[in-house]
């Protein structure tokens, strides 16, 4: 039997390595300290990011639910607007109030000039299957069609925004929150909508209605913006607000001729 505590030869052995008390200490306070550390600075950045974020999107882009608050009067008084702007005898500024220590606007459903996206969506379905039945009515519909018609739609939808959006910012008034933008802008479907559908029903009519529609929303969007986003301008040249109105004006006849000429080529 060999002794298994006796040295073999030619096999050295290991160190007797004697365990230290003061380095497992140092050790686990000094990770402690650093994940303490990392830890605050990661909330503090964390933290200043998630607030420079949350202020941004509700800068820029307000809260979603605020503009789907809406109720049957507001729609009936909205749409009386959009249609007849010139008979609005009361004023154009929106209504506001203190919320949380800053300034904010009452929603749709208890003030009438603030924008809302349920018509605006609304609308723009509608022109999407008004037009399907304008084509089908004249034997050229095909299921690919309201998929071209939904291009053209976004695409003037985002003519409109643009417009809008770089008109502000040439004023040095680019802080209005988008969903405003969009929202004004989506009212365009609603004229045009009606002018598609007495198309339908009266082919003359559709020239009528059209102008109408193209007539009203210019001077609904001039009245918008002149007294609700112009007001956040940070300079006032009137002559240059008088020109930038005069185009949003003048820009919504090729914009209402191009959207209403329903055709299977949809750049035209």
């Amino acid at each position: 039997m060999y002794d298994n505590h006796l040295e073999r030869p030619g096999v050295s052995r290991p160190p007797n390595l004697q365990p230290n008390p003061f380095g497992s200490a140092f050790s686990g306070a000094s990770s402690g300290f650093v994940r303490s550390g990392l830890g605050a600075y990661g909330e503090k950045i964390l933290g200043s990011s998630s607030e420079y974020v949350q202020s941004n999107i509700t800068r820029y882009l307000s809260n979603p639910q605020y503009y789907f608050q809406v109720n049957d009067q507001y729609v009936r008084n909205k749409l009386k607007v959009i249609l007849f702007p010139f008979f609005h005898r009361g004023h154009w500024t929106r209504i506001s109030e203190p919320v949380g220590g800053r300034l904010s606007y009452k929603p749709p459903i208890y003030d009438i000039n603030a924008p809302d996206l349920y018509i605006p969506f609304m609308s723009f379905v509608t022109y999407i299957l008004i037009a399907g039945m304008s084509l089908g009515f004249n034997g050229k519909f095909r299921p690919e069609v309201l998929n071209l018609v939904f291009i053209k739609g976004l695409l003037g939808w985002g003519f409109q925004v643009s417009l809008l959006k770089m008109t502000l910012m040439s004023l040095g008034s680019g802080e209005a929150p988008l969903l405003d933008i969009i929202a004004y802008s989506g009212y365009t479907f609603f004229g045009l909508s009606l002018a598609v559908l007495g198309k339908l029903i009266w082919r003359y009519s559709y020239y009528f209605l059209l102008l109408w529609a193209c007539l009203c929303m210019a001077i609904f969007l001039v009245k918008t913006m002149k007294r609700v986003l112009f007001a956040e301008a940070r300079s006032y040249d009137s002559t240059r607000h008088h020109y930038l109105l005069l185009i949003i004006a003048f820009a919504q006849f090729p914009l209402f001729i191009w959207l209403g000429n329903i055709t299977l080529n949809w750049l035209f």
